[in-house]
């Protein structure tokens, strides 16, 4: 196998990471606007401190973001003269339905995604919509505790059928809920939840799994009977799992971990809950009740492709003893056969290629690479430009592992998109200067800055790259 001639090289961003304009044109308050920057947004996400509104002690970098909300046109202009053939974006819950239940959609916010999609096809680059990346109305927090309860997955199927609907015709690809298995580690962000004292929190977050799993079937589902040509997918924060030593203990460790992450999208690729899963949840006597009508939805309408993001590997040992670190909300060990970046995330190119191999042979579905990024601090000019060579060297490497995956191992992979061909605020510690963009953005952590937009030099080497399929790296 080869690159095929219309593999979808592109980039990705998220609404909340991106737009701003949180409360334009009667967009609801979702709870990402809510995270703020500094000490208290990883007790946030987390589900550890509960919140209902702006704290004004704090700075909220998803109210003003990079203000794509009104620079759409001009960013798209350059992702097309980059020679993108696709553009990952996701759409938010409270543009749409400002409170999450209702029943008549905001046409403003309808308007603008339609003025989106638009402003691509135009250029010819394909819109690849998540239809949820961490967006989730407050309203549906504080009235029906998240997605722990049932009810939100009939506003969820409201939602999409409308997005599905307005944009028939227009939109090939979505994807359903944005790295779903983050949900365990980012429970407030992922799925809205905030924990009540002496709560189970481990029930509690597989109750709102379960209802993400039937949402995601009942999108795929909608989205067949509307047009059958929709390609509906599930999106996996992925990476390989390393056994510290190869001590039988560590190999069944790395199993175990492995499994935590591919529950996820075993049940949304093969429409049912692995033996392995129902079994450890069964000993917890956490099982969430799972109806013969559930089981049958999740049969009938499992994806159509899988996409993952991948940053990094995960290395896990037996030993409990073994001191442990933080590597994008997820408990590793450091593996000293690999280098770092400033943020402390491993860096590991081949273990793209071992992902993705092992992603195609668990499902042998096609993958779509939605996320590949280096989050960097960049030094600009005075001229906003950035010598990144550092980007180049990152993303380079991935690519050629990928190429292989394809050209050697036989993996279908149809496109790939880079995280934030932008500047964007970075999900995990809502900084500016974590950034990853071909296009350097003038803003701070603290929201200060002109907001103009300026090519690094890894602009340039992206658009050879998607102008030779793959072909010229140098």
């Amino acid at each position: 196998m080869t690159l095929k001639n219309d593999f979808l090289w592109g980039g990705a961003t998220a609404a909340n990471q991106c737009e701003g304009a949180y409360n334009a044109d009667g967009r609801g308050l979702a709870n990402v606007d809510l995270c703020p920057v500094g000490e208290d947004r990883l007790d946030i996400i987390t589900g550890e401190k509960e919140v209902h509104n702006f704290d004004e002690k704090n700075f909220y970098p998803a109210q003003e973001s990079i203000d794509m909300y009104n620079h759409y046109e001009d960013d798209i202009a350059l992702f097309a003269e980059m020679g993108f053939k696709a553009y990952r974006f996701s759409i938010a819950w409270t543009r749409i339905f400002p409170k999450g239940d209702e029943d008549i959609p905001n046409e403003k916010g309808l308007k603008f995604y339609e003025k989106l999609i638009d402003e691509c096809l135009k250029y010819g680059i394909e819109p690849v919509i998540t239809l949820t990346h961490f967006d989730f109305p407050m309203h549906l927090v504080h009235k029906y505790g998240g997605w722990r309860n049932r009810k939100v997955v009939d506003f969820y199927k409201n939602f999409v059928r409308v997005v599905f609907e307005r944009f028939n015709g227009k939109v090939k690809y979505y994807l359903t809920f944005n790295e779903i298995n983050m949900v365990l580690a980012a429970p407030f962000m992922g799925a809205g939840l905030v924990f009540s004292e002496g709560e189970n929190k481990e029930e509690a977050m597989y109750k709102a799994v379960h209802n993400e799993f039937l949402a995601s079937a009942y999108a795929t589902k909608i989205a067949h009977e509307i047009d059958p040509s929709i390609k509906i997918g599930c999106m996996l924060n992925s990476g390989v799992i390393y056994p510290a030593s190869a001590r039988p203990e560590d190999i069944f460790e790395a199993q175990r971990v492995a499994r935590d992450n591919y529950f996820f999208t075993d049940v949304q690729v093969r429409g049912y809950y692995p033996s392995y899963k129902i079994k450890e949840l069964e000993r917890k006597g956490i099982l969430p009740e799972i109806t013969e009508e559930d089981k049958r939805i999740l049969r009938e309408n499992p994806v159509d492709f899988v996409s993952i993001s991948y940053y990094t590997t995960k290395t896990v040992t037996s030993d409990r003893d073994v001191s442990l670190s933080k590597d994008n909300l997820q408990v590793t060990i450091d593996n000293p056969y690999l280098d770092k970046t400033e943020w402390g995330w491993q860096v590991d190119p081949l273990g793209f290629r071992t992902t993705l191999n092992e992603v195609y042979d668990r499902y042998q579905k096609p993958i779509f690479v939605v996320e590949n990024g280096l989050g960097a601090k960049d030094n600009p000019d005075e001229n906003g430009y950035v010598e990144d060579d550092y980007r180049i060297d990152f993303l380079r490497e991935h690519i050629k592992n990928m190429k292989d995956a394809i050209e050697i191992d036989g993996v279908d992979v149809i496109g790939y998109t880079t995280w934030g061909p932008i500047d964007l605020v970075s999900a995990s510690t809502g900084e500016m200067s974590k950034r990853y963009g071909f296009i350097y953005v003038d803003r701070d952590d603290y929201g200060k800055g002109s907001l103009k937009r300026s090519k690094k030099k890894s602009f340039a080497w992206y658009k050879k790259v998607i102008a030779t399929n793959g072909e010229d790296l140098s």
